[in-house]
């Protein structure tokens, strides 16, 4: 009982700095996103909330921890970066950092406007 508890505690605390990895491979990417022109339908942002934002979320930690246990050999073959932007950072995009229901991913800003009248 004892060593199956330890090993569950192993277990959470490698999730745990995977994802953690994943979030900081993520943060110098949402500068660079682009602004998003799509005017979704209410069909296309339940279908995105209901099925698609799950699906890339589990993409997104399945493809983190692909890129964890690829990441000696990507080392060795010096493409660690490509790895993480295909295995971890474009899932991720999809998932974080795409308004609901848009099919690109990007941020949607609004412009405000002040009028005194």
């Amino acid at each position: 009982m004892r060593n199956t508890l330890k090993h569950l505690s192993n277990q959470c605390h490698r999730i745990g700095l995977a994802l953690s990895m994943a979030l900081v491979l993520l943060m110098p990417q949402m500068a660079y996103s682009q602004a998003v022109e799509e005017d979704p339908s209410a069909v296309a942002m339940a279908g995105d909330l209901i099925l698609a934002r799950p699906l890339l979320l589990a993409t997104t930690v399945l493809g983190t921890v692909f890129y964890v246990v690829s990441l000696p050999f990507s080392l060795a073959g010096g493409n660690a970066l490509e790895a993480g932007e295909t295995l971890v950072v474009g899932p991720a995009k999809a998932t974080f950092i795409r308004c609901l229901g848009c099919t690109r991913s990007g941020y949607k800003k609004e412009v405000a406007t002040f009028d005194e009248n």
